[in-house]
């Protein structure tokens, strides 16, 4: 019996309101599989999908699906069922979903798939519980399948950020992992051990040392860790050092003379010659 999903408030988000701004090079491109006419434009609509879901700019061979690219220049898929299978997928599994956590899956997919953030903590606990229950590939399908994507993007239409203005698509500026999976990949490589313990036992080398983490971090670690000190006996010696200190004598005797001043003979350079009065 599977766990129904839990309700959840959705909150006013931009896609949610009636917009009157005009449109600009912020607006997004809305890649239509009926508007295609040409082989080219049905290679966009493909490139298109693997920007929104596999959030690269470039895309590697390796990455590709061709059994899916081929089966949407047939026409024998839709848009939708191309986006089905882009999440579906191995690349999406190794890349997206096996380095996330079920909360920022969730926050991942809706941004990807449906063109929106998580509305609350709410909705990502009831998304996360179908993760739980049904798998990554049941969260996908019931996304796919909700009238919110029908409505919004239908067969034919590759999902974009809805009402994106102002800011760029914040499918292609989230990092693919966050901060806590690559801690874990860390600890993983120093056997759950810290780093001090590392540092200190001498199990492993400096190069395996510097395989685990990034150089600069090293560093940055290695002026971190000071020597031990034994604060009570620092204290101890301080303490004494004080009571025996003998503060020198650095005072001195200051004695005043007293000055007499005795005139002296100055001789001028001219003599004073009175001036004669006028009658």
């Amino acid at each position: 019996m599977s766990i129904p999903l839990l309700e959840y408030s959705p909150s006013s988000q931009n896609q949610r309101v009636e917009g009157y701004e005009v449109p600009n090079e912020d607006t997004p491109t809305v890649y239509k599989l009926n508007y295609a006419t040409s082989d080219q434009d049905v290679d966009a609509i493909i490139w298109a999908g693997y920007r929104q879901i596999f959030s690269e700019h470039l895309i590697l061979s390796s990455y590709r699906q061709k059994f899916l690219e081929s089966q949407l220049r047939n026409r024998a898929i839709t848009v939708r069922d191309f986006i089905r299978g882009l999440g579906k997928s191995d690349v999406f599994r190794s890349q997206v979903a096996e380095v996330n956590s079920n909360y920022r899956l969730v926050d991942i997919i809706l941004k990807r798939f449906v063109g929106r953030a998580a509305y609350n903590k709410d909705e990502e606990i009831a998304w996360s519980i179908v993760i739980a229950t049904k798998g990554v590939h049941g969260f996908i399908d019931a996304l796919l399948d909700s009238d919110e994507y029908l409505n919004n993007f239908g067969d034919d239409i590759v999902p974009y950020q809805r009402r994106r203005f102002g800011s760029r698509p914040f499918n292609l500026v989230n990092p693919r992992y966050n901060a806590n999976w690559r801690d874990t990949q860390s600890m993983r490589s120093f056997g759950y051990r810290s780093f001090y313990s590392i540092r200190t036992s001498g199990t492993l080398t400096t190069e395996d040392i510097r395989k685990a983490i990034p150089a600069n971090f090293l560093a940055m670690a290695g002026n971190i860790i000071t020597p031990e000190r034994n604060y009570q006996r620092t204290i101890a010696a301080v303490t004494s050092q004080v009571k025996t200190l003998e503060i020198p004598d650095t005072s001195r005797d200051v004695t005043t003379e007293e000055v007499t001043i005795k005139p002296v003979a100055v001789s001028l350079p001219y003599s004073y010659i009175p001036a004669i009065a006028k009658n």
